[in-house]
């Protein structure tokens, strides 16, 4: 793929705009591209290449990258302009002293991929014994309302606390204190993580679908698609902190 310079095309590599395998498009789209726009390969003031040549190498639809690209707006990462001349010009670029983002990345090190990897671990399990337990109507009830505290919060701030309580609510039903426990912990490194990176719209409707399976799931008796919905969920989250992160 190449990409306009002063008139030059330059090569991308394809390694980091290759297809996306995942049910996690959004996401990982993000992921690719804020990486591929922080490690420099395109430069701020430099033009994305056209829409059809990026979907085309990302292997997603239209609509899916127009909303990345509205999220990479968002986000400060690029700005669209119109007429002769015009398309997405990349916006970020490294300004002396580090964003609270990139200090608490470079203060974790290798203890940011460890996090991710653990969660991707302890998640997807909670859930699967949730399901798999014997739930009492009460049970069912505050499983129902902790997903639709999560769907009809306020504001962001509120969301976040919403998001983490139906996550301890589900690792509290698979009946296990440790596992409980090591789910608080994942939550607690996660939530800061989440709290340094923009809040991107089409994230939270798409995860706010993953937590309607999941429960579905939880409350059907089926441990091995909780397991599966919930692993997608870890999944996209890593994606985004890792491409907004490191």
């Amino acid at each position: 793929m190449t990409r306009d310079h002063g008139g030059v095309s330059t090569v991308v590599p394809t390694s980091l705009l290759r297809p996306v395998r995942d049910g996690n498009a959004f996401e990982t789209a993000v992921e690719r591209l804020v990486r591929t726009i922080k490690l420099g390969v395109i430069p701020n003031g430099d033009r994305l290449p056209p829409e059809r040549e990026l979907a085309l190498a990302l292997q997603v639809g239209r609509t899916t990258l127009r909303e990345v690209l509205e999220a990479l707006r968002q986000a400060g990462y690029v700005q669209t302009r119109r007429g002769r001349g015009g398309g997405t010009f990349v916006t970020y670029s490294v300004e002396p002293g580090m964003t609270n983002a990139t200090a608490i990345a470079r203060a974790m090190g290798t203890r940011l991929d460890d996090a991710l990897d653990f969660r991707r671990v302890v998640e997807p399990g909670a859930a699967a014994f949730a399901a798999s337990r014997d739930k009492s109507p009460a049970d069912r009830a505050a499983l129902r309302a902790a997903l639709d505290a999560c769907t009809d919060a306020a504001d962001d701030r509120g969301r976040r606390g919403a998001d983490s309580r139906l996550h301890l609510m589900i690792a509290g039903m698979a009946g296990s204190d440790s596992l409980l426990a090591a789910v608080v912990d994942v939550q607690l490194r996660v939530g800061e993580l989440l709290a340094a990176i923009p809040v991107l719209r089409r994230n939270i409707v798409h995860s706010d679908r993953q937590h309607a399976e999941i429960v579905e799931a939880i409350l059907d008796g089926d441990p091995s698609k909780a397991r599966r919905v919930m692993e997608a969920h870890c999944d996209g989250t890593s994606a985004l902190l890792r491409g907004f992160l490191t």
